[in-house]
């Protein structure tokens, strides 16, 4: 299969290229810019580009038998900063990028949603998908429109979609600058000897899944030809208290902390019902929350 992973020079994405090319498939890669922190491959075929250029786009698409939208241009903590402009680079260049695919009769696509920003504050937990879908950041409100554009095209005109919402992943390649992924901001900050900032009193619950499953699970999620949502986590809860009490025993260092004024738009617990991707794909996480820690920190010290 000729895939196209939009977003494939990043975080995420680089890991659902190594697994679509050890699944043995053809990729292809359209992003802004080059991998951060590796060379290209051998075997992709990388074009760099904007995402709302409708021209680039359709080019990318010639040929290609399935695509991955992994890209996001914006995070939960900045989304509500510039609502338009999240609409305007997310929502309306992915209804752009529906259109080609339908005019090209390309109908196999797998989109990365959001597992952590869709449902909003939950009415029960663990969360499945047939949960409310109450967003209270505009990265969960775009994330959910987009969704039911995946939707709509499915019904008038044969789309194919596959809807993952992932809880927070984690792992090697992770940004560690503070903007987004608690896990790689704090073991920055312990490499770096800086004291940790956390946004309220570290209460705050989330599901962490470490990035390799996250990427088999997107494989597995393309190459069959279920359509639908699933959910994509490792099914159990973890406050920032207890991170952070796991990064002190991994590191062996006592880390300073300064708590912060808590955010309206952060979610106070979320926890995913993961039992129908297990059932559908005959997929579970493989990898547990301290070996995670422990590979992401053997990466960081690397670097």
């Amino acid at each position: 299969m000729k895939v196209l992973v939009l977003g494939g020079n990043g975080f995420i994405g680089s890991h659902v290229v190594d697994h679509l090319l050890a699944a043995g498939h053809k990729v292809r890669v359209f992003d802004r810019s080059p991998e951060h922190y590796r060379k290209p491959l051998k075997h992709v075929e990388y074009r760099l580009g904007s995402f709302d250029d409708t021209f680039q786009v359709a080019e990318a698409l010639q040929g290609m038998d399935a695509v991955c939208h992994l890209i996001n241009t914006t995070v939960p903590g900045t989304s509500n900063l510039d609502p338009v402009a999240d609409v305007e680079s997310n929502l309306i260049s992915t209804l752009e990028l529906l259109e080609q695919m339908r005019k090209k009769k390309l109908y196999r696509i797998l989109y990365l949603s959001s597992g952590g920003t869709v449902y909003g504050n939950p009415e029960s937990s663990p969360i499945s998908e047939s949960h409310p879908l109450n967003p209270i950041s505009s990265y969960g409100i775009v994330k959910m429109a987009i969704e039911k554009y995946l939707y709509m095209y499915q019904q008038l005109y044969g789309l194919q979609p596959v809807i993952l919402r992932p809880a927070n992943p984690y792992g090697p390649r992770q940004g560690h600058a503070g903007v987004q992924g608690l896990i790689g901001t704090l073991l920055g900050k312990v490499l770096a000897d800086e004291a940790l900032e956390i946004w309220g009193d570290g209460s705050v619950v989330r599901d962490y899944i470490h990035v390799s499953d996250l990427a088999r699970l997107c494989v597995g999620a393309l190459e069959s030809k279920v359509c639908g949502v699933f959910n994509g986590g490792s099914g159990v809860g973890h406050s920032i208290n207890e991170i952070v009490s796991l990064i002190c025993e991994t590191t062996g260092e006592q880390l300073k902390t300064n708590y912060l004024e808590g955010r309206a738009f952060d979610v106070k617990e979320v926890v995913l019902d993961i039992s129908r991707a297990k059932e559908t794909f005959g997929w579970q996480p493989e990898i547990s929350l301290a070996d995670g820690i422990r590979d992401q920190l053997q990466w960081l010290k690397a670097l």
